[in-house]
């Protein structure tokens, strides 16, 4: 079994994907090669370091082998796991503060908003390629990909290749966490299953495993007891959408109100975020990278007042919790296995929704496939907020595909925190040509 991992330079998703690899007793059990490809030849010395040091350390005994020219790499690959960023928070930077100059009160700007979109654009390039390479050399392989926007970039993946694709996240698992807080239940013993996009899921079912119950109650009950500033940051929006729209979504304000024109009332961090002051200039004129903060809860109230960021927890061997290797645990080891959550095109899942739209939903998976749940009708309210996202998603890829300027300010123009055409417009070309050599030529 030959498993390429596609941006094993990453801090995070490099060893964390090694760790998950070689942590499982079902893998190893296979003749496992493990491909690492990026294209910082430096980052990957690091990780092939780090990855012969873990199999030493675990007693495995994997062929390790590395690249940097992806056509390489996927040569006879049974699965392809991809996280690929170019400069991250170089653009990202932008992403975020750039709308904000034109008046757009985004969120967070990674996955929604106009930040969103032209994060969009700078990965569809990149992550088209690793499609394309599949085709010529693992045409029956998997993609297994959790690059952001996940949404966006799995849209154009299935409209644009035939290499079978699904998009992961952890944010359900997240959702399900905080219903852990909020019920006062432990985690393991809550079943809850949630369909819409990725990072504006629902909960449709919560319930106890050990008695059947129906926790949807309990959870009103509790939330209305709890208390009103108790975690803000990460659900307060949360705990708003419960009351206003009777289901509880995930993951959390961060992500949910990049797809809520009125969400930024529910977000306290939201000024510290990038935080940079202008009169020293912007962080891609200076080339000093403000430091990313989550939300209040992630070191955002302890940070120490001189020194460097936030110390990087050591590593204690943990499997990451990411869903890719249990996902080819049980297609090649003959493993079933439940899944929180995969983004796949819409085969009738989401009822409501149009049939190809990637969407979100629990699923199973075994060595016949991967079975993708299909899930009760969301409540109409909800199905109009995730509609949207759904138009902005297609109009986006037909931007890509035209290299259309025009199609972009109508995808900017859908989103809801558009507020004037004249900014719009304004914005697309400021970032157009702050972005010029990241993105694809848009006329």
């Amino acid at each position: 079994m030959k498993i390429v991992l596609v941006g094993a330079g990453s801090k995070e998703f490099g060893p964390a994907t090694i760790r998950d690899i070689l942590l499982s007793e079902p893998v190893s059990q296979q003749n496992v090669e493990i491909a690492l490809m990026d294209i910082s030849s430096t980052r990957l010395s690091d990780t092939h370091a780090y990855a012969e040091h873990v199999a030493g350390l675990l007693k495995r005994n994997p062929a390790i082998s590395v690249s940097t020219q992806i056509d390489e790499a996927v040569q006879g690959a049974d699965f392809v796991i991809a996280a690929t960023e170019v400069r991250r928070y170089y653009y990202w930077a932008q992403d975020f503060h750039v709308p904000r100059q034109f008046g757009f009160r985004q969120i967070y700007g990674e996955n929604g908003g106009p930040g969103g979109l032209f994060h969009a654009l700078r990965n569809m390039g990149p992550t088209l390629a690793i499609a394309r390479a599949m085709e010529r050399h693992c045409p029956g392989a998997w993609l297994l990909t959790y690059t952001n926007p996940l949404t966006k970039l799995c849209q154009a993946l299935t409209a644009l290749s035939p290499i079978r694709t699904v998009g992961l996240c952890h944010g359900v698992f997240a959702g399900k966490t905080q219903l852990s807080r909020l019920l006062g239940i432990p985690l393991d013993d809550i079943e809850a299953f949630a369909s819409g996009l990725n990072h504006c899921t629902w909960f449709q079912s919560i319930r106890r495993r050990s008695t059947g119950e129906n926790l949807y109650p309990l959870l009103r009950e509790r939330e209305r007891a709890a208390h009103p500033l108790g975690e803000w940051d990460e659900i307060a929006l949360s705990r708003i959408l419960l009351r206003t729209f009777g289901l509880y979504p995930s993951p959390g304000t961060n992500h949910i109100g990049e797809y809520i024109g009125w969400a930024p009332e529910f977000l306290g961090s939201s000024a510290m975020q990038f935080y940079y002051d202008p009169a020293d200039g912007h962080p891609w004129e200076t080339g000093r990278i403000p430091p990313w903060i989550y939300n209040l809860h992630t070191h955002a109230v302890d940070r120490p007042l001189f020194g460097d960021d936030v110390p990087e927890k050591s590593d204690d061997l943990s499997p990451s919790g990411e869903l890719a290797i249990p996902i080819i645990e049980g297609l090649r080891c003959n493993t079933s296995q439940m899944l929180d959550a995969v983004n796949i095109p819409n085969a009738g899942n989401v009822p409501g929704l149009p049939p190809g739209t990637v969407v979100e939903v629990p699923a199973t998976v075994d060595e016949h496939g991967l079975h993708a749940r299909t899930m009760p009708p969301l409540p109409e309210s909800v199905l109009a907020i995730l509609r949207t996202q759904v138009s902005i998603n297609q109009v986006l890829v037909e931007a890509f595909v035209e290299n259309s300027r025009s199609k972009l300010l109508q995808a900017v123009l859908l989103d809801p925190t558009a507020h004037s055409y004249r900014q719009a417009a304004s914005l697309v070309n400021a970032l157009c040509t702050l972005q010029a050599d990241a993105l694809p030529p848009l006329r």
